[in-house]
């Protein structure tokens, strides 16, 4: 990693207009490449079809080029490389590490509220029981042939009994803390349970499309947002059955606004088309991060 040239990137989901949170990853990453003599990359993440927008898209770049930062050409559009994410995806189903699950959210809630306090995982929503983990070949034919909609879903179980197998249990990251130094931390993916993998709508999912980009661009530092770090469990273990390279991960603080809430797109949080609008300067935002632009 040392002799390499440090690759960042910036990978925003064309589902909503960036706000001050996504204008401080954006400019960190940018920044941070360019002071190690790196790559800065953008990339969109559009697989949610159902809800990105060409319009979208079109405000990221014009949001990002306000600010004053640069990329390299051409951009990777996730929705472009649909056939790559499903080669990795039958990788992984020949390993037989992968699960068809037929569940709606409202069977697999009856399922969990069983138990007075039912496991939640990293991001608080309820841990997959394995209602169809151990459901047999015919009954699995039999939906399939009816049509069922199935997601795929990763075995916990096997996966780590497989690592473990091949002596590559526990797995780690490096993480840069904030003080710049780093720190090995040891990977938990059991909290996060039979993970979806491939959505029933799609042949990926968030967590195979970002590994597999990752390894095709050559990134070399994931940067990204405290509230994704339990993730990179998840990232590091489909990382070693596809035999991508291991990035160097940093995890920066949130930008939250005045009741301490982070900021999201789905709480409407005040976009940067707005704050443009309001005749803020890109000036007085990178210097709201500590920043000179």
């Amino acid at each position: 990693m040392p002799n390499k040239t440090p690759v960042y990137r910036f990978a925003p989901s064309p589902n909503g207009e960036l706000h001050l949170g996504h204008a401080f990853s954006a400019i960190l990453n940018f920044e941070l490449a360019k002071r190690s003599g790196g790559r800065f990359l953008l990339r969109i993440e559009d697989i949610d079809q159902a809800r990105s927008t060409p319009e979208f898209i079109d405000a990221i770049t014009r949001d990002l080029k306000w600010l004053g930062l640069e990329w390299e050409e051409p951009v990777r559009v996730q929705s472009h490389h649909m056939g790559t994410y499903r080669a990795a995806l039958t990788k992984l189903e020949e390993l037989g590490l992968l699960y068809p699950c037929f569940a709606s959210r409202k069977e697999i809630a009856a399922a969990v509220s069983k138990p007075a306090n039912p496991p939640l995982d990293p991001d608080g929503a309820l841990v997959y029981p394995g209602i169809f983990r151990n459901t047999s070949k015919d009954e699995i034919e039999s939906r399939r042939t009816n049509g069922e909609p199935f997601a795929l879903r990763l075995d916990m179980t096997r996966a780590i009994e497989t690592l473990n197998s091949h002596k590559q249990w526990p797995l780690s990251y490096i993480e840069v803390n904030p003080s710049g130094a780093h720190q090995r931390i040891t990977c938990d993916p059991t909290r996060w349970g039979d993970i979806v993998i491939a959505r029933k709508d799609l042949h990926t999912s968030y967590h195979l499309s970002v590994v597999v980009d990752d390894a095709i661009q050559k990134i070399t530092h994931v940067t990204r947002g405290l509230d994704l770090q339990a993730a990179t469990d998840i990232h590091r273990v489909l990382q070693a059955f596809l035999d991508l390279p291991e990035p160097i991960y940093h995890h920066h603080k949130l930008i939250t606004d005045k009741d301490g809430q982070k900021l999201s797109k789905s709480i409407s949080s005040t976009s940067l088309r707005a704050l443009r609008d309001d005749g803020t300067t890109p000036e007085q935002i990178w210097a709201s991060f500590g920043l000179i632009k």
